[in-house]
């Protein structure tokens, strides 16, 4: 099936004055970018995303509808509202498709963090090259300073950074970071895209980790701990946490939705950083990483899932991997 913007359409196109984050571009289209894309379209923006291949662009078409035929099964969305949104989001392999963007999020994931800063500084410097001067572009990183990012950068004023939370739909919150070359313009501007899309803005200085990486990666690695030293089973932990602490998913759930290869990247930064122990990966998640037990993505983590990545019911996996 093929979508096509409406807007294309209009007889008075020329006469229709445009308004700022009309069109985003989004370069690497995961979990954290199709969600920007599938919100960011809800909300009336055009969305182009650049993805490495084509089966990759099918991909994130995919994911994108599931989660828009979930809410339409729980009377969340109509079909019409469905067509509407895939019709403004648009997946390239070619960075000059992003002319005419008001804004553009590089959202890749990458091995290493050497290797992470060096092809997040390539990309920002592929984007520069064809969007306008007026244009923001951003990344959306935890443990990555947008000052190292930019510093090779031509315009440096206008590079942000913020962190688009994923843990779940209720988490409409969005921590902005306005780096040392970051100009006041440019940080309003990401602060009005926040507004316009329904999210919190958290305002925070640079720092790895920001505030709910760094809260979280010891939360987990205090319950890997409790885990390994026997006091509690993963889902009386994480039990513990939904139902005293008030959290919608513990721990281990988040962990397991986040991706722990992620989350073990966040962590050996947040400790090259900062240099303190409770930052360093649990031996726990250092070895479902090696085993390629990611989590929801691959069927298995510190839980079981099925394709759909619905959690598969089983009470022996509680202590497997003790």
């Amino acid at each position: 099936m093929i979508y096509e913007p409406i807007e294309e359409f209009g007889l008075i196109k020329k006469k229709v004055s445009r308004a700022l984050f009309s069109k985003i571009g989004i370069v690497g289209c995961g979990l954290v970018g199709q969600n920007i894309a599938r919100v960011a379209s809800f909300y009336g923006i055009e969305v182009v995303f650049i993805e490495v291949s084509e089966e990759k662009i099918r991909d994130a078409y995919r994911n994108i509808e599931k989660i828009l035929d979930h809410r339409i099964e729980h009377w969340g969305l109509t079909q019409s509202e469905k067509r509407a949104i895939l019709s403004r989001i648009k997946g390239s392999l070619d960075y000059k498709d992003l002319a005419g963007c008001d804004f553009v999020v590089e959202s890749i994931r990458a091995v290493n963090r050497g290797g992470k800063i060096k092809e997040r500084k390539k990309i920002f410097r592929k984007i520069e090259e064809v969007v306008d001067r007026d244009c923001i572009i951003g990344t959306n990183s935890t443990t990555i300073i947008i000052t190292e990012l930019s510093s090779e950068m031509k315009y440096k004023d206008r590079c942000v950074s913020f962190h688009f939370s994923v843990s779940s739909r209720e988490a409409r919150i969005m921590e902005v970071v306005k780096g040392l070359y970051t100009s006041d313009e440019s940080y309003a501007k990401v602060c009005q895209f926040v507004k316009l899309i329904n999210r919190k803005i958290i305002p925070v200085e640079e720092s790895a980790g920001l505030v709910s990486v760094r809260l979280f990666v010891v939360l987990l690695n205090e319950a890997c701990e409790i885990l390994m030293e026997g006091v509690a089973t993963m889902e009386d932990i994480d039990t513990t946490m939904k139902i005293g602490q008030g959290m919608r998913l513990g721990p281990f759930e988040v962990a397991d939705k986040m991706g722990l290869d992620k989350i073990v990247r966040w962590m050996e930064n947040i400790y090259t950083e900062f240099g303190d122990v409770h930052f360093k990966p649990s031996p726990i998640i250092k070895r479902l990483v090696r085993a390629k037990q990611l989590g929801i993505s691959t069927g298995k983590g510190f839980y079981e899932y099925d394709e759909e990545g619905n959690r598969i019911v089983n009470s022996g996996n509680t202590s497997a991997i003790c």
